[in-house]
C-alpha cells in the first residue's frame, strides 16, 4: 500500500468512527428502498417496498427479506444463493452464482442472478470503507477529482482475491471531512459497465458513520457521467449494528 494511500485511508477510517470501533460488532442491518433502471433493464422489476438487509462484516453474508414475495427470504454467500419461503421450503437455490449470468448489456437476469447481485452489492455497501482496515485489501493513491465544486481525494482498491464485490479492483473518494463521496468501479456481470456511485446523508450508528442516499450511474466511454441513466437508487435507513 502507497504511503499516500495509507495516509488517506487512515483518515477515512477515523471519520467514519474507526477501524477498531467497527470490529467490535458482528453485523449491520439496514431497511433499503431501491428504484433505477436498471432492474426493468435485466427483466428483474423491483417494487419499491421497504427490504430488510443485513450483513456480517468480518465474512461475506447477506440476507434480504422479502425477496419477491412478501414471506420469502433470499441469502447469500459467494458460494451459494438461495431464496426460502417463510415455511422454510426451498424456493430455488444455486451454487457458484457468479458464473450464471449472461453477461451481455440488456442480458436478463433471473431471481437467483438477482439475489446474488443483491447480496455482494449490500455486503460492499455495508462494510466499505471499515473492511478496508483488514488484512488483504491494497490501495494506491489515485489523482483528485472535482465534484460540485469541491476536490475529492482518491484510492483505489484492490480486493482480496475470494471476496466478491462488483470487480476486483474499484475507486473511492472522499470529501475534505474524510467520509466517502464516490465510488467508480465497473460491474463484472453487467458486461463490465463502469459506474459512479453517489455517497450522501451521513447518520450516526452508535459511533459510526453510514449513508442513508445512494446513485449508481454508468459512465460514457469518454468517462463523463450519463445521467440519463440512473441505474440504480437505494435509500437507507433505520441501521442497527448486532
Amino acid at each position: 500500500m502507497s504511503a499516500g494511500a495509507y495516509r488517506l485511508l487512515e483518515e477515512a477510517l477515523e471519520a467514519h468512527g474507526g477501524h477498531d470501533r467497527w470490529r467490535r460488532f458482528k453485523g449491520i442491518a439496514s431497511t433499503i428502498r431501491t428504484g433505477g433502471r436498471l432492474w426493468e433493464l435485466k427483466g428483474a422489476p423491483l417494487i419499491a417496498v421497504p427490504r430488510r438487509a443485513t450483513s456480517e462484516l468480518h465474512r461475506q453474508w447477506t440476507q434480504v427479506t422479502p425477496f419477491g414475495e412478501p414471506d420469502w427470504t433470499m441469502t447469500w454467500t459467494p458460494g451459494h444463493v438461495e431464496i426460502v419461503a417463510g415455511d422454510g421450503s426451498v424456493i430455488a437455490a444455486r451454487d457458484n452464482g457468479r458464473e450464471a449470468f449472461d453477461r451481455s448489456f440488456d442480458g436478463q437476469w433471473d431471481p437467483l442472478n438477482l439475489a446474488y447481485f443483491n447480496g455482494y452489492a449490500m455486503w460492499t455497501y455495508h462494510a466499505v470503507p471499515f473492511v478496508f482496515g483488514e488484512p488483504g485489501y491494497d490501495a494506491r493513491e489515485i489523482a483528485p477529482i472535482a465534484q460540485e465544486g469541491t476536490t475529492l481525494r482518491g484510492v483505489a482498491v484492490r480486493f482480496p482475491e475470494g471476496v466478491h464485490s462488483h470487480s476486483r479492483e474499484q475507486r473511492f473518494y472522499f470529501g475534505s471531512d474524510g467520509l466517502l463521496r464516490r465510488h467508480d468501479y465497473t460491474v463484472d456481470v453487467w458486461a463490465d459497465t463502469p459506474a459512479a456511485h453517489f455517497v450522501s446523508g451521513y447518520v450516526d450508528v452508535e459511533g459510526l458513520k453510514y449513508p442513508t442516499h445512494r446513485n449508481v450511474f454508468t459512465l460514457r466511454p469518454d468517462g463523463s457521467l450519463d445521467r440519463d441513466f440512473d441505474a440504480v437508487t437505494i435509500e437507507l435507513s433505520d441501521y442497527a449494528l448486532f
